[in-house]
């Protein structure tokens, strides 16, 4: 009886301490598949309809919060809120994407172009950056939610949210430092 009582101990501590890993163990699988530019593998870390989601959410909300008081309360600046806010939607589903959120993840500077930047000499560069990735900030938020952040070339804050599904830990948000000028770099 006892051998039991102290097996099914074992067993719950380890099933404790692989959900407590289980952040770190998909980050740095998230960080080797970026550095590999490994898309097959960094799709299988990424739930692509709910980081679409918030992405949009995000971007949304500095549309209005920039858009400001006046916009908004004018049929005609609603309307131009409203076309707005489907473009964004839609650069954000293109992208959205395995190779997309490695560029991000990355730094890759065509994320500098695509965010108003403009073309710069290494815009077109296919060579690996160096790993942005490695110096992250951790913290649990929840016993369902750890995120991971670092700071963009320009000292702001990029966050990156993982959830827990069942046993696994995937990539769900991405807080973007929308309120500075620059998204990334």
């Amino acid at each position: 009886m006892k051998k039991w009582i102290a097996l099914l101990v074992l067993a719950a501590v380890l099933l404790l301490g692989y959900v407590a890993a289980g952040p770190f163990i998909a980050y740095n699988a998230i960080r080797e598949a970026v550095q590999a530019q490994d898309t097959a593998e960094l799709a299988e870390h990424v739930d692509f309809p709910e980081l679409r989601r918030n992405l949009k959410l995000q971007v949304d909300d500095y549309l209005v919060r920039k858009a400001g008081a006046d916009v908004q309360s004018s049929l005609l600046g609603a309307f131009a809120m409203r076309i707005a806010s489907g473009i964004a939607g839609g650069m954000v589903d293109t992208m959205v994407t395995p190779v997309g959120i490695g560029a991000l993840m990355e730094g890759r500077s065509v994320w500098h172009r695509a965010s108003g930047g403009g073309i710069t000499d290494n815009t077109y560069e296919s060579a690996p950056t160096p790993d942005r990735l490695q110096d992250a900030d951790y913290g649990f938020e929840s016993l369902s939610r750890f995120t991971a952040t670092v700071q963009s070339e320009d000292g702001q804050p990029l966050t990156f949210v993982l959830s827990r599904q069942g046993l696994e830990w995937k990539l769900t948000d991405i807080r973007l430092p929308l309120d500075g000028e620059r998204v990334v770099d």
